[in-house]
């Protein structure tokens, strides 16, 4: 993932930060509770496509 196209990507739930998961291709929203999935190196920023994190990955992301 481009290092500068991550600091350009918000989540378009909250237009907060996102975190990039390099192991699961994701970018995460802790704002949103979601996970934006990376397909063929393209971020897919769609609600609709995106998966709820868990409890787990959500007190992860904080610390």
């Amino acid at each position: 993932m481009d290092k500068k196209l991550l600091d350009l990507l918000v989540c378009p739930v909250t237009k907060g930060p996102l975190v990039y998961d390099k192991a699961r291709q994701e970018l995460l929203s802790k704002a949103a509770r979601l996970a934006y999935p990376i397909r063929d190196g393209i971020p897919v920023m769609l609600e609709e496509e995106a998966r709820e994190l868990s409890e787990t990955e959500v007190e992860k992301l904080a610390s």
